[in-house]
Order: C-alpha cells, then structure tokens, then sequence
C-alpha cells in the first residue's frame, strides 16, 4: 500500500480530456462533454464486448463507478469495436446490461475517441481530474490497487469529504474471474486470416475460398487446425457444411471462442471434446458436461474452465451445423 500510495503522489498531467463529440450514440445518459464534466472526476474506459481482458477488469470500474459515484466520480465507458459484430449497438446494449453496465457508454464506432486520446488497447483506463486533465492511464489488466488509489487522490484534490480509503471488494465469476496467469501458457489466437498465426492443417489457411481441411495427427502447443469445408476470412473463419471442428492445443484454465452465426437469427449446435472425451468437470458455462451447446448469437463463449491441476489438453469442437463464424480463441 506504501509503494502504490507513493507512486500515486506524483501524478503528472500527461493530456487533456479530448472532446467527445466524436460518439456516435450514447448509452445510460445523454452526450456528455468535456465542460459538463468539469469539476468531477472522471475514469474513460475503453472496451470491446467480447475481450475477455476486458471482461476481468469489468468487475473493478464497476465497483469504482458505484462506491466513488456521490463523492463525484464519473465513470465512462467507450465502446470501440475488434470485431465488425461488435458494431451493432443493440448487440452492445443488450451486452451491458447482462453485464450490469449503468454508467454511461459512448459508442464508438467510428473510432473517433479512439483515436482522440491516441489509444491502442482493449482494456485502458484514462483518469481525469476535475479540471479535465488526464493524470493517469492503466494499459491491460491489473494495478487495481493503485487505480482506485489514483481515484481517491484526484477525489481528495476536489475537496470530496468522508473518502474511504479501503479497496472495493469484489468476488468475480464467469468470464470476469482472474486468469491464472502461472497456468496460462496459451496465446490469444485470431483465426481469420489477417492475424492468425500457428495454423497446422496441410497446405495452409487460403484466403476467401471454401477449402477441404484436415487436422494433422499431432498438434504442438498451441497450434489450431480446420477439418471440415471452411472458408476463410479477413476477420474469421466459416463453416460450408455441418460436422466441421476446430482443434486447438493449449495450456490454461480456461478456453473461450469468439464465434456467432454468420446468418443473424439462425442457431449452430456443437459439441466439445478434450482430449477425445466429454469435458466433464472441465466443461466451461456455455457447455454442458458432455460437451453440447449452441451458438445464437456473436459473443465470446466459454468452452473450458479446468479444475485444478491445470494440464496441457486438446481442444476439439465440432460443429453440428452449418453456418458457424468463429474470429478468436482466448484463454484465462
């Protein structure tokens, strides 16, 4: 606490709050601006729905934007999307609220913010003091401690009384439970062939063509191969005809795809094996213990939550259906 306390004391200006005008629409309150929200303190969040760096991070500006909010503190979310999914605002209204979002989003399609505050990252936090300079940033995960104690410091600066000095409490669970970073030996892997990497089916992912791939006898750690009639895009890869799986050789806890329908409306039936097997104790929340579950909409689904000791596995999923889109594999 002295170390964070001490770093937090030297809090140099290092920007101004940016207009916000460049939003495209606003959630949970009407546009907000730079001079409206002078004299409060203000925390900028930048998010994208199915980031599960995000998801974890949620469950503290959550609790900040609560605790702080009657000593005058402003927490605002900035919705700028990974995925072209992402860009449907009902899509990201009906997210936040299963995600108990009440403080206001800004939608961010355009990525003027983004772009307004120079950010590269999904999760970044920017804070604000209440003469609308920015004091602080948080890039990614972690430093909790020290971002509330940042919030306290530019709270204290306003002449706030009565701040509580202890730490929120949270108790996270599903996606917004901490990975286990000692066990997480498994990259974020994007499967459209813009950014994909450690493809291992024979002859390589082929760009906007539909494919017959096969997965081969042995995957390494952290290779991922098709079988099944594919075709790959820019952002994702899709399923032609039912039975088509997706393999992936990792080490984590927990294993999410990011995949929806590519028709809007329609549903796609999987099943996921580890290790040749139902995942038993290890299914993740969006399976059940033999493995079933269905894709209805574009999120992140949790396939794998390992119960300790955390192995090495094979991930298998096969897809029952046509019709699947499946952009990125995440672990935690």
């Amino acid at each position: 606490m002295q170390n964070a306390t001490h770093s937090a004391s030297q809090l140099p200006v290092v920007g101004e709050l940016p207009p916000l005008s460049g939003a495209t629409e606003w959630l949970n309150s009407k546009p907000l601006t730079p001079a409206g929200l002078r004299g409060r303190v203000v925390v900028v969040e930048f998010w994208t729905y199915s980031c599960v760096n995000w998801r974890r991070t949620l469950p503290y500006v959550r609790a900040w934007a609560d605790k702080y909010r009657d000593q005058g503190l402003v927490a605002i979310g900035v919705h700028s999307p990974e995925f072209s999914f992402e860009r449907d605002v009902e899509s990201v209204r009906r997210e936040a609220s299963d995600m108990k979002i009440n403080y206001p989003i800004a939608i961010d399609n355009d990525f003027a913010l983004w772009r307004a505050f120079g950010n590269q990252y999904w999760p970044a936090l920017y804070f604000v003091d209440a003469r609308g300079q920015i004091r602080h940033h948080q890039f990614g995960e972690g430093e909790y401690e020290l971002s509330e104690i940042v919030i306290q410091q530019l709270l204290a600066e306003t002449g706030a009384q009565a701040i509580s000095r202890e730490p929120v409490s949270v108790d996270p669970t599903g996606f917004e439970l901490a990975a286990e970073w000692d066990d997480l030996k498994s990259p974020e892997t994007y499967l459209g062939y813009d950014r994909t990497q450690n493809f291992a089916s024979p002859g390589d992912l082929v760009p906007d063509e539909q494919r017959d791939y096969a997965v081969p006898a042995r995957l390494r750690l952290n290779e991922w191969a098709l079988s099944g009639e594919w075709t790959a895009r820019k952002e994702f890869v899709t399923l032609g005809k039912a039975h088509g799986r997706i393999a992936y050789r990792f080490h984590a806890r927990d294993c999410n795809l990011i995949m929806g329908p590519a028709v809007r409306g329609t549903s796609v039936r999987f099943r996921v094996l580890v290790d040749g097997g139902p995942p038993g104790a290890a299914r993740g929340s969006d399976v059940d213990a033999e493995g079933y579950g269905s894709v209805t909409e574009s999120r992140m689904y949790q396939l794998i939550r390992q119960p300790k000791p955390i192995a090495g596995r094979q991930l298998e999923i096969e897809f029952l259906d046509p019709g699947v889109a499946a952009y990125d594999v995440t672990f935690g």
